[in-house]
């Protein structure tokens, strides 16, 4: 037997070798395809969505820029306050650190008595207060009432009124 007779004969051995390998896991494949139970889960049902409907054509558009309707204005003050005028003291604080903490009657003349940095100081009315050219209008028991006058973001000058309550120890 020379060498070409051998690779022949073990050429036709292998086949063979698998062959046999080949009925067994052609016969395992069939018996997984038996036991096998194919099954796709159904797509979810769809829900539908409500409809609605904008029925109020009479109303404002939410759509529109014409819907915002700017702030009334307050009146405006013409020539805006004195500036030449000599400042009294309170009127260098702002009127959150002021505080009313007593009120002084004489005959038809009341008196307030604002606190500021550990200092009394006795006003009445006309008195100018806050950083905000406020005058005081009216001094009750447990109030005092102010005319102030700021400029909008118009540049113009207008009148707002104030208060500041009397302080409870």
């Amino acid at each position: 037997m020379n060498l070409r007779d051998a690779v022949i004969l073990f050429g036709a051995l292998s086949l063979v070798a698998c062959s046999g390998e080949k009925d067994n896991i052609t016969q395992w494949m069939a018996q997984q395809e038996r036991t096998m139970v194919g099954g796709v889960k159904p797509l979810p049902e769809m829900k539908p969505f409500p409809v609605f409907s904008y029925e109020v054509a009479g109303a404002v558009s939410p759509f529109e820029p014409n819907r915002i309707v700017p702030e009334a204005r307050a009146e405006v003050v013409s020539g805006g306050p004195d500036l030449n005028r000599p400042k009294e003291p309170l009127e260098a604080y702002p009127l959150e650190s002021l505080g009313m903490v007593g009120v002084l009657a004489r005959g038809n003349e009341t008196n307030a008595l604002i606190r500021v940095d550990q200092a009394l100081y006795q006003i009445k009315v006309g008195n100018y207060l806050g950083q905000n050219y406020g005058v005081v209008t009216d001094i009750q028991e447990t109030e005092l009432s102010l005319l102030e006058m700021v400029e909008d973001m118009n540049g113009d000058w207008v009148e707002r009124t104030s208060k500041l309550l009397l302080q409870e120890q």
